[in-house]
């Protein structure tokens, strides 16, 4: 087993208030976690007043909103000087079932991945759980060309439901990243450039009204946004360009 691994479970959180207990509760109730660190991005509702009240927590606050991906930066930064092993982030939103943190850990812990994500589309479970039917084709539309252009064979890039080990966090120029939604995106493509396998496992997923989810426009946005990410990889690996985006440190 890994019992000698720190697990350490991140919430990048933004107006959380009506799932962030239920969420923390669930992640909880999975022994393995040592440590939940929740940032608040500047929120509106009463986030940080309920994230107070959970124990075994650390809870940051932004002064300013910094975005999604600017949230996870902090989230990571706070997770390796709390010394983490195996590092998950689960939204608090409670779309994505807590239930899954053992196995995503003990597939980092056991030294089979550095990464492992949680794919809605894996099990057909997407639509069965509520996701729109727009975002869904456009999922499968996004990930059918990004396979194309950075030859891997993932079933989804836009899960918000990932696991990564110490040593693959301290090599990702994350810093260099969007503070916005598309950050996902370029993490994943800098994991695959670095050589590392991202492995997945089913995820049932929830959608209703309190899950957090980003509007049609900023959806448009991010899909140009993951388009050219994976555009520039390909460039990348031609040796048509150079970018510090995939300065993966050795």
């Amino acid at each position: 087993m890994f019992k000698d691994k720190k697990v350490i479970v991140i919430m990048p959180a933004y107006n959380a208030a009506l799932t962030i207990q239920k969420t923390y509760e669930d992640v909880m109730a999975q022994e393995i976690v040592d440590l939940v660190i929740i940032v608040d991005d500047k929120s509106n509702d009463d986030t940080v007043l309920l994230a107070k009240m959970l124990a075994n927590t650390v809870l940051h606050q932004h002064e300013k909103n910094l975005g999604y991906g600017g949230n996870q930066k902090t989230c990571y930064k706070l997770a390796l000087e709390n010394k983490a092993d195996i590092i998950i982030m689960v939204h608090p939103d409670y779309q994505y079932d807590p239930k899954l943190i053992p196995a995503m850990a003990a597939m980092i812990g056991n030294g089979l991945y550095h990464c492992v994500i949680g794919s809605r589309i894996l099990g057909g479970g997407a639509l069965k759980g509520g996701m729109p039917l727009w975002k869904y084709i456009a999922n499968r539309f996004l990930t059918f060309i990004e396979n194309l252009l950075t030859g891997a064979k993932l079933s989804e890039y836009h899960t918000g439901y990932r696991a990564f080990s110490k040593e693959l966090l301290e090599k990702l120029p994350l810093h260099k990243n969007s503070d916005d939604f598309v950050f996902d995106n370029q993490m994943l493509v800098q994991i695959i450039c670095s050589g590392y396998t991202v492995a997945e496992i089913s995820c049932p997923t929830k959608y209703f009204e309190q899950a957090s989810s980003i509007s049609f426009k900023r959806s448009i946005k991010y899909g140009f946004g993951c388009l050219w990410m994976g555009l520039l990889y390909r460039l990348f690996l031609m040796k048509i360009i150079k970018t510090k985006l995939f300065s993966v440190r050795s």
